[in-house]
């Protein structure tokens, strides 16, 4: 049996380059990349004046054809990720692509059925999962401690970013290259975490603005309204235009509630349920009796090592996927059910039709001239923080 995965990556930019950097400093010690592939050739150059042994290529379809490569990282624009994870799922190597799984709904929906068609391991950098809140909230919710959901509110407002991050990339802030703007490259996250702790939402109804504080053409303010099958609501609100911002997580269910702030997980649980404690109190102003506790986590939050070491244990030992790459398609369904909403006015069940989705998305694509012109005049990269302190959860 293989002790380490060999790895190719396509997309040498941020993201990319960042895994390529972790894996070849020994952080995922069962994991080696052995080539690389871009469209930039200052970007392939970058990578073979670090690692000389490397091999590199323009094409991603070359990749194929070299000897002795077990899984492929998908770290490119938003809009070819389904394109490029099913030719390799399809070329038999396991694939982990950068979120979200991909823009068009069609699309996802054929990478979906060749994963699962697939003996290959497919996953996806839902990131975020790896954060012990998080997961200390699923569990409470799966486990039935505090009951069935009644409402949930998401306030993630300190997204923030200044006009040099979308211009640090053509294909930032764009729908043609991006597919949207703070709910596709931000939330994304949050939208997971969402129905992965309580569950997809039967509908959406969302109120956006595009270019609200930045020039771009996506929006860069969204505030959601959901709604659950057993009559639970939702509100999500979030913004890159937020200098002050808030991180604020609060879980309303019928035994008791959470809320997740400041890097605690405060619990509060009823002795009964409040249901019952409505319908038999004689007392009109009395509240059921709490219970209230604290989890804080002790441990660091390794992110995208993490995700790496778990997709190579999956891929050596059969270890269950942190994120399994097809669950990437509920986030993706949550987000296009709040864009139709958007461009339509209208509340939209989930999921929406796909081909009434990419229509109204595609009217929105910007023209030759606008994408050219920020292809042209697109700086490097963004200065400031590396990508393991901006995807740090942020409280």
């Amino acid at each position: 049996m293989p002790n380490k995965v060999n790895f190719a990556i396509v997309g040498c930019g941020n993201m990319g380059g960042a895994h390529l950097d972790n894996i070849m400093s020994g952080k995922i010690s069962n994991a080696h990349v052995t080539a690389v592939c871009d469209v930039d050739e200052n970007a392939l150059a970058r990578v073979q004046s670090k690692y000389a042994d490397i091999k590199c290529c323009r094409d991603y379809t070359d990749l194929a054809a070299y000897d002795g490569i077990d899984a492929v990282i998908v770290a490119t624009p938003h809009y070819i990720h389904p394109e490029i994870a099913s030719y390799f799922l399809q070329c038999g190597k396991h694939v982990l692509t950068e979120k979200p799984i991909g823009i068009m709904q069609s699309e996802i929906e054929r990478l979906v059925r060749i994963a699962e068609k697939s003996d290959r391991k497919f996953a996806i950098m839902f990131n975020q999962r790896t954060n012990p809140l998080f997961m200390r909230a699923r569990e409470i919710m799966q486990s039935g401690e505090i009951g069935e959901l009644k409402r949930v509110q998401w306030t993630v407002t300190n997204w923030y970013r200044t006009q040099s991050y979308y211009d640090s990339g053509g294909w930032r802030g764009t729908f043609r290259l991006e597919g949207g703007g703070v709910l596709t490259n931000q939330a994304p996250h949050q939208l997971d975490l969402l129905q992965w702790i309580c569950g997809m939402p039967k509908a959406v109804t969302a109120f956006c603005t595009a270019g609200k504080y930045h020039n771009v053409t996506v929006e860069d303010d969204a505030t959601l309204y959901f709604e659950y099958d057993n009559s639970a609501v939702g509100l999500f609100v979030t913004t890159t235009g937020d200098a002050c911002g808030t991180n604020r997580l609060e879980i309303s269910c019928d035994k008791g509630k959470m809320v997740l702030e400041d890097g605690v997980l405060k619990l509060y649980k009823h002795k009964v349920s409040e249901r019952e404690f409505c319908f038999t109190e004689k007392n009109g102003f009395y509240q059921p009796p709490i219970d209230y506790s604290e989890y804080t986590a002790k441990e660091s939050v390794e992110g995208h090592v993490a995700v790496l070491r778990n997709f190579c244990n999956a891929i050596l030992c059969d270890e269950p996927l942190i994120a399994n790459g097809t669950e990437g398609a509920n986030q993706a369904s949550i987000t296009a059910a709040a864009y139709l909403s958007w461009f339509t006015g209208k509340r939209q069940t989930v999921p929406v039709d796909a081909q009434l989705y990419e229509t109204e998305l595609i009217k929105r694509y910007e023209d030759d001239d606008y994408i050219e012109n920020r292809l042209k005049n697109a700086a490097e990269k963004p200065k400031g923080e590396n990508h393991s302190d901006r995807w740090q959860v942020r409280w």
